[in-house]
């Protein structure tokens, strides 16, 4: 029998889900799960798709294009490589690559396949989408709405009790919120509202502005007038709103960015997670403007709603998880990776059509919210036993958390560090985890009371190291903590090793994979080839980077790929001078 996929095509990220042994799983790519929905041909003309094409960005933005998806059914046009290319056939492009991606996983041909799009996609853009699938080889057997396949992939489908639920997609380049009615086994949208051009890329856009105007401040030269400094700052934008979500500050550092004269200038600037909800506060807002016109025409307000499921991974922003849950008095739900809960759901989807039995999907994450005590001023006096929650109950573990605090006053120099886990608003309502003092703390400026960062980093099996760092002092302490955890039943083990082992298979069927025609990879060797210096350093991190994408490490592999590219800058910057 011929398989069926499904394919979530994503503004920033695309994905592929695929029913094996009854659960849905992604088909990786080597050591990827989700591919950048990112299409570019190199300096010699050969065309690449994904992480290359990405890397690729900084480098010749002129000759990649990112975030089609936003031009789907219109009539605009991208030139790459002396030729216009239509957004279909460019989303066409990245649906290939999830054809090729598919038939290395699963060993056969594959031509038939579920499509998603957002709920508020417009005829033509449902329709530019279907015609992409047919281009890139597919017989589309449907196209699905994202907050459809969302609820889907979390089995919501299966149960006899109607439910209404409320599915909020903010990804990287759309936006949209669907009620959704469950009701024996039936899928009923009832409402949906959004925009398809609200998501990550503009968080990106504002903190990449904001940045521009800090160096713009210091420099007297605005370094969005030239293309290459320009993607650059969108990239440094991006790694630092993605830093943001589990880091209170992140510090920029962009070098050799632009050169005045012959002095070359540098961007060099802290971040704080408060300055960076600032700038995107009324986007939010805009979000949730959209939720109530969404209840509105399903007749129906938050009170009525029995879920709310976080799908996109833009989601992941604290703000966002704190601005729903305030305004609809639901915790939104998060056991499914917001960035695959979309292609899981298609390819469940695609199942169904294909007459094949499912089993549920389990995943583990942490019961209980955990947080630490705080004292808060009130009428001018000090109010203590208050509960402040940094890691929310119902996140997907692993999981890594922080939050700032201040001391009482100026003159504080230590803390007793109280961590609890619980819902409670009163802290000794809650469950003691631990307790250390934290002292000699020291104010980053004088006569203003000291920062301290609590961090929360909670591993697979419920351990609990808690950091706090003194931004005066600088100084750090850790304690390591054991949280509750839940058990899980033999069936669910049993689920969830064969789903573990599905993943393990498909993780060795990448090894050894070498990423082909890969721009960055061949600038840093026509460096190394072409320069008599001593390019000892170069060589080095072009080798652990290959290293690392072997092993299918992606974290260390992207954060490597990053110190390439400041590192060829210097370089090429060092020969030119």
């Amino acid at each position: 029998m011929i398989p069926i996929i499904g394919i979530d095509l994503g503004t920033t990220f695309s994905a592929v889900g695929y029913v094996r042994k009854g659960a849905p799983n992604i088909l990786p790519n080597g050591a990827e799960r989700i591919v950048p929905s990112v299409v570019g041909f190199t300096p010699a003309g050969s065309l690449i798709v994904g992480s290359p094409a990405r890397n690729q960005y900084v480098l010749y933005p002129e000759n990649t294009v990112r975030s089609i998806k936003r031009k789907m059914g219109t009539d605009e046009t991208v030139t790459l490589n002396d030729r216009a290319y239509t957004p279909t056939e460019i989303s066409a492009i990245i649906l290939r690559e999830m054809k090729r991606i598919a038939e290395a996983n699963l060993g056969t041909e594959v031509s038939r396949a579920v499509i998603t799009v957002p709920a508020y996609f417009s005829d033509a853009a449902r329709q530019a989408t279907q015609e992409a699938g047919e281009i890139a080889g597919f017989t589309v057997e449907r196209i699905i709405n994202e907050p459809t396949a969302a609820a889907l992939a979390y089995g919501l489908d299966r149960g006899d009790e109607r439910q209404m639920v409320a599915v909020y997609d903010l990804g990287g380049g759309t936006f949209d919120v669907s009620i959704i009615e469950l009701n024996q086994g039936v899928i009923e949208v009832r409402a949906s509202h959004g925009d398809t051009h609200l998501g990550g890329d503009d968080f990106d856009e504002l903190l990449m502005n904001w940045l521009a105007d800090k160096f713009q401040e210091e420099h007297d030269l605005d370094p969005r007038t030239d293309r290459k400094a320009l993607a650059r700052l969108t990239r440094a934008a991006e790694q630092a709103k993605i830093a943001l979500s589990t880091q209170p500050f992140i510090r920029v550092r962009e070098e050799y960015l632009l050169e005045k004269g012959r002095r070359s200038l540098h961007l060099d600037v802290e971040v704080s997670r408060r300055e960076f909800e600032e700038l995107i506060e009324d986007l939010l807002a805009g979000t949730l403007t959209a939720f109530d016109q969404a209840l509105e025409d399903a007749e129906l307000t938050a009170k009525d709603l029995d879920k709310v499921i976080f799908v996109g991974g833009s989601t992941r922003i604290p703000l966002v998880w704190e601005m729903v849950a305030n305004h609809t008095g639901l915790e939104p739900m998060v056991e499914i990776n917001p960035d695959e809960a979309v292609a899981l759901g298609a390819g469940v989807q695609a199942a169904i059509i294909a007459g094949e039995p499912l089993d549920a999907i389990l995943v583990d994450v942490t019961p209980h919210s955990i947080g630490i005590e705080v004292a808060e001023w009130f009428l001018g006096r000090p109010v203590d036993d208050r509960y402040s929650i940094i890691l929310h109950r119902n996140t997907t573990l692993p999981t890594t958390r922080a939050q700032v605090f201040w001391a009482m006053t100026p003159q504080q120099t230590s803390a007793e560090i109280k961590v609890y886990q619980g819902e409670w608003p009163i802290a000794s309502q809650n469950t003691l985890l631990g307790e250390f003092l934290f002292e000699n703390m020291k104010p980053e400026k004088p006569g203003t009371p000291a920062c301290v960062t609590v961090e929360f980093d909670l591993d697979v099996n419920g351990i609990l190291k808690v950091s706090t760092l003194d931004r005066g002092s600088k100084q750090v302490k850790q304690s390591v903590l054991k949280a509750a955890h839940t058990r899980l039943s033999p069936s669910a083990k049993e689920a969830s090793a064969r789903h573990l082992e599905a993943i393990w298979d498909e993780a060795a069927e990448g090894e050894g994979a070498v990423i082909e025609h890969d721009p960055l990879l061949d600038r840093a060797n026509r460096l190394l080839d072409s320069s008599a210096a001593d390019l000892a350093v170069l060589a080095d991190l072009v080798q652990r980077l290959q290293v690392a994408r072997r092993a299918g490490d992606t974290a260390k592999a992207e954060k490597l790929s990053d110190e390439l590219v400041d590192l060829l800058y210097d370089l090429e910057g060092a020969e030119e001078a």
